[in-house]
């Protein structure tokens, strides 16, 4: 079987060098394309050269278009702009699409959904199989534990994370609101500064530190009387992530259109 031909969209970034040094070293896959913002600096660089992987021959290129044509699949952390953008192009040229992205909005979600219906699409605020395991957790000690325990989700990354709170963070509030059957954005405590009384009833808070290389920390406390539980991810390596995006843009080539999680690509169903 032939290897499925990759699109890396954000190429320059942290996580897309990190993808393409993956898909060097993943049998089965192969770079097809390397994509970044217009007017970046590193258009007309070669991809492999600056993901330190030795030259490809591929030139990291500013219009993704041409590159849907000869491609199976899109691997995508860039910003939420460009992926919208990208889902669309999915869309039309029936293939696979892995968004890493975070920072996405109520609209972007909706038009990266739209997408879905002509295309398969995995979207995941971590690609990390210990994460996604841990939401599993979050959810159902939510579901046992029940509105007397507050929950409570702090995270850190480096310094120059843009978003807050983390795509992750999110992901695991979302999962303790699925374990009590509320929605997350009417029980979401995102700030607290000055006089803010008491705690207010079932609750989901956030709080977002940075600072130095942080790849990712996560803990989510469920705090009752007299006793907490504490339930933490520490990400150590950002290859881990990119392991990831790549399992699921193999588990997505050629299955039908829809909107997939890594739930569904590590087979952890909706038990």
């Amino acid at each position: 079987m032939a290897d499925m031909r990759l699109i890396v969209t954000g190429a320059a970034g942290r996580m897309g060098r990190m993808l393409i040094k993956a898909i060097a070293e993943t049998p089965g896959v192969t770079l097809a394309a390397a994509i970044e913002r217009h007017g970046a600096a590193a258009i007309g660089a070669d991809a492999g050269l600056l993901a330190g992987v030795g030259a490809s021959g591929i030139l990291i290129s500013d219009d993704p278009l041409p590159a849907t044509l000869k491609a199976d699949g899109i691997v995508d952390f860039s910003s939420p702009t460009a992926s919208v953008e990208m889902a669309a192009l999915a869309a039309q040229a029936r293939i696979a699409h892995v968004v890493g992205t975070t920072g996405l909005t109520e609209a972007d979600l909706e038009r990266i959904a739209a997408a879905a219906r002509h295309a398969p699409i995995v979207r995941s605020g971590n690609m990390s199989l210990g994460v996604n395991l841990l939401a599993r957790l979050v959810r159902d000690a939510a579901r046992a534990l029940g509105a007397e325990y507050d929950v409570e989700i702090v995270e850190m990354h480096h310094r120059m994370k843009v978003d807050a709170p983390s795509g992750t963070a999110l992901m695991l509030g979302q999962a303790a609101a699925d374990g009590r059957a509320i929605a997350l954005k009417d029980h979401s405590e995102r700030g607290r500064d000055g006089i803010t009384g008491p705690r207010k009833p079932g609750a989901i808070g956030f709080a977002s530190l940075r600072g130095g290389t942080v790849v990712g920390e996560h803990s989510v406390i469920f705090a009752g009387d007299g006793e907490r539980l504490v339930l933490t991810h520490h990400a150590e390596d950002r290859s881990l992530f990119a392991r990831g995006a790549l399992k699921a843009a193999l588990w997505a080539h050629g299955r039908k259109p829809g909107l997939y999680s890594m739930a569904d690509v590590l087979g952890f169903g909706d038990g």
